[in-house]
């Protein structure tokens, strides 16, 4: 009996370990691809920003106004976002009246061949 016990106390023990060791590599990983996709999102929208601008990178005025321009437009794209939200929270996504005759008739259709 204390051997079954003694068993069970030391395999719950290991996989107790082995769950915080996988947890803390998920969150490694986690935290690994996030900074990727901040890096790739980065360069991709600057590239895209900057390729209709003179913009010069390698004076100190230069990497100030490439800052304003990066920003003013990070700023654009999230008012873009809260917009198309707020618009899409203040939609009527209920069922129309026309939608709800369609839906009887064709219950009304499926109950026949169910019959």
């Amino acid at each position: 009996m204390v051997v079954g016990v003694t068993l069970f106390i030391t395999a719950v023990l290991i996989i107790a370990i082995w769950m915080v060791i996988e947890v803390k590599r998920l969150k490694h990983k986690l935290f690994a691809l996030t900074l990727i996709g901040l890096i790739l999102f980065s360069y991709l929208s600057a590239t895209i920003i900057f390729k209709g601008q003179d913009v010069d990178l390698k004076t100190p005025s230069g990497l100030v106004g490439a800052g304003k321009i990066y920003f003013s437009w990070l700023v654009s794209v999230s008012g873009n976002f809260v917009k198309i939200t707020g618009n899409a929270v203040n939609m009527d996504w209920g069922v129309s009246s026309d939608a709800k005759e369609k839906i009887e008739k064709g219950s009304e259709k499926i109950s026949g061949y169910l019959e």
